[in-house]
């Protein structure tokens, strides 16, 4: 029913869509009548860490916000590369979404433990969009051009969130309808990209009065012939350019029932396709989305806020071994089909006191369904195999988080999350498809338990200029059902499932200090990160042979196997630095210091001392936004990336880089401005994988785009 609902809708939003486009360029050619400004500006609020708006200054956990205006601006293609202006913001590899296969697009924050399945919590308005069977993230359904900002809160969140909030939050709030129809015109923005490797984008974000309140019509359509993944000197006549094509419609519509009471109906329908590298290499994603959200504000002490949700998915994906010389592929797995759904609902209240006390608290439930089907063992021309493995989960969960200061200059926060979880349906069969004989038939017992995820803060001010903060946290993350039920194999590497992980849990402690005078920030923060039982893929045989557990693995290849790791650290130091010497200039400088590595594995000793994959020890950023004249303004970028490994044995390095990106913008009219984005400007060579056969892959070249962006 969701799907069928959410396509209705998009048909009878599409005629509207047309007419809105063709008054528009209407409107531009003939030069219309200006309008007032309709930029909307993030308000200097955080709501990620305790589900309550409270000023930056008040959370003692780690937070980076972003304006809209500042996503847009940023030299990246894509949302999740404009995020990593914060070094301690990364995914699973180093390419983005713009060429990542999405299995690989899981978010991992200040390193901790990155891998497909993200380790942080990330929310559109406060509905997660980690994927509902394995975790990682689709980034391009995000709408870049209606988004009032983006919050990152490092090391907290969980006391609010509970599972998959392990190490931190990442939300993005998009522009409310009602927030958008200023003195009651029609407000939209429109934006058209081209650009290197044929790449092209358009976007629409328009809102208007319908219906007795607002309505807000979200689109885009983009498109690229991309690159190849291989690098030039491992690169054969099999390899090619990393196609990709994506397309996704949303309405949000907003009325106030009552003066204090407000509903927001959001639907969304998504379709994107990619080519990974080869050609039978491919994969598919397709959503319908819905949700219903309600805000009140009963009396001025007291809000509250409910959302119910439902998501329903397939994705496909296909994965294939190639020859020594790259001239052909095997194919190794048609995943066909993975369907899944989430439903979800939340309610949060919060009391804001006298003396600026204020607690949040509320409850919580989610529940996710999903298998993948696939065929395996190809022999023959054929595949002579089909395995289908998949289950539900179930957590639900009660917090409360109360803030108040203690003394003149010292504030302290204290919260506490009940969560229940329960795992069941879980099943794993594999048949021969010739003949339908059962080779494998598991049915898993049902399981369940009870996770405590305390926080605690404090923010002390002992002057005008400082600001000095500590902060604690437990928090947990159960599997998802990709890790517990699904094998894989790429290449010639071989993972196996494992349906009896057990839970990660993460103590996280974190010692801040911030000075703040004239135009100058300068911040400061340690960290420390104890992860236990974290999730690895651990190598354990190397091919060629049949093994236990992996099976049969080829010459070259490496059997694997989800295992818990008893105990990671991470721990760190961030530095950061904000210059303002004029109203048209502005400067940034980021530095993360990461000590991530394995402390204690009893399924794999010879891991304990090693440093964790995918996870460099200094990473860092500088930018800038400059602005020469009122017109023109100029936002350069620069990344650097010390050396990292591909595996967990510390055997495949991947090399250290230096990437340089650049954003211009014009101004032509008040209402229209043309940008070039370059990324990648100087054509650095970007390691982003190491197969164990020594084949290096890379990430983005030099991508140069160009668009104009205008508003009405």
């Amino acid at each position: 029913m969701l799907a069928t609902g959410s396509v209705g809708v998009a048909s009878k939003l599409a005629p509207t869509t047309g007419r809105l486009l063709v008054c528009f360029l209407w409107l531009t050619l003939l030069g219309a009548l200006p309008l007032p400004a309709q930029t909307v500006a993030l308000p200097d609020m955080v709501v990620s860490a305790a589900r309550a708006a409270e000023p930056p200054g008040q959370v003692p956990f780690s937070v980076t916000v972003f304006s809209g205006e500042t996503i847009r601006a940023a030299p990246a293609a894509t949302l999740d590369g404009a995020l990593r202006s914060v070094p301690g913001f990364s995914l699973f590899r180093r390419s983005d979404s713009f060429s990542a296969n999405p299995t690989a697009q899981g978010v991992s924050l200040r390193g901790l433990g990155p891998s497909g399945a993200s380790r942080s919590l990330v929310l559109l308005d406060g509905v997660p969009l980690n994927d509902p069977f394995g975790g990682w993230v689709a980034w391009s359904k995000v709408p870049r051009e209606a988004l009032a900002g983006a919050e990152l809160v490092r090391g907290g969140g969980a006391a609010a969130w509970g599972n998959a909030a392990l190490g931190g939050i990442v939300q993005f709030l998009t522009e409310a309808p009602d927030t958008c129809n200023l003195l009651g015109y029609k407000v939209g923005r429109l934006t058209a990209t081209y650009g290197s490797f044929a790449t092209r984008s358009a976007e629409l974000a328009v809102s208007q009065p319908v219906g007795g309140g607002s309505l807000q019509l979200l689109a885009r359509d983009f498109a690229t012939g991309g690159f190849p993944l291989v690098a030039p000197e491992d690169r054969g006549p099999l390899d090619q350019a990393a196609a990709s094509e994506h397309r996704w419609l949303a309405g949000h519509w907003q009325r106030m029932i009552t003066p204090a009471l407000s509903l927001t109906l959001t639907t969304r329908t998504y379709r994107e396709d990619r080519n990974n590298g080869t050609p039978y290499q491919r994969n598919s994603s397709r959503e319908d989305f819905a949700s219903l959200a309600l805000a009140a504000r009963a009396g001025q002490p007291f809000s509250w806020s409910a959302v119910a949700y439902a998501q329903d998915q397939r994705f496909a994906s296909t994965f294939s071994s190639v020859n020594a010389t790259r001239t052909a592929e095997t194919p190794a797995s048609d995943q066909f089909a993975v369907p899944a759904t989430a439903l979800g609902v939340a309610w949060t209240g919060i009391i804001t006191q006298a003396g600026d006390v204020r607690s949040s608290f509320g409850a919580d439930f989610r529940t996710v369904r999903g298998e993948t089907r696939e065929h395996f063992t190809y022999v023959s021309g054929d595949f002579t195999r089909e395995r289908v493995a998949g289950g539900a989960q179930d957590v639900a969960g009660v917090f409360a988080l109360h803030e108040r200061p203690l003394v003149t200059d010292l504030r302290a926060t204290l919260g506490g999350r009940l969560d229940f979880w329960r795992e069941r349906d879980g099943r794993r069969r594999e048949t021969t498809r010739a003949t339908g004989a059962v080779l494998r038939d598991d049915t898993y017992a049902g399981r369940d338990g009870a996770e405590f995820s305390p926080s605690a803060g404090l923010v002390w001010q002992p002057a005008a200029a400082w600001r000095v903060r500590a902060a604690a946290q437990h928090s947990f993350r159960r599997p998802t059902l990709n890790e517990l039920y699904r094998p894989f194999r790429v290449g010639n590497v071989i993972t196996e499932a494992n349906a009896a992980l057990e839970t990660e849990r993460a103590t996280s402690t974190e010692l801040g200090a911030e000075y703040t005078r004239d135009q100058l920030t300068l911040r400061a923060a340690v960290f420390w990160n104890d992860l236990r039982d974290a999730v690895g893929n651990v190598t354990l045989v190397r091919g060629p042979g049949t093994f236990p557990i992996v099976g049969f693995v080829p010459a070259g290849g490496l059997g694997r196997q989800r295992l818990n790791l008893d105990r990671i650290r991470v721990r760190g130091l961030e530095l950061s630095a904000r210059w303002q010497p004029t109203p048209a200039l502005a400067v940034t400088a980021d530095y993360l210091y990461n000590d991530a590595t394995v402390r204690a594995a009893a399924p794999a000793p010879n891991l304990v001392g090693l440093r964790l994959a995918q996870v460099p020890r200094h990473t860092a950023a500088l930018g800038a936004s400059w602005q020469p004249v009122k017109q023109l303004t100029f936002t350069p970028r620069v990344r650097a990336l010390a050396r990292q490994f591909e595996d967990d044995e510390n055997l495949l390095r991947l090399g250290a880089v230096l990437i340089i990106d650049l954003g211009a913008s014009y101004r032509v009219t008040d209402r229209c401005e043309l940008y070039l984005s370059a990324e990648n400007l100087t054509d650095e060579r970007i390691e982003t994988g190491r197969s164990p056969d020594g084949i290096v892959s890379t990430g983005t070249p030099r991508l140069l785009l160009g668009g104009v962006r205008c508003t009405w």
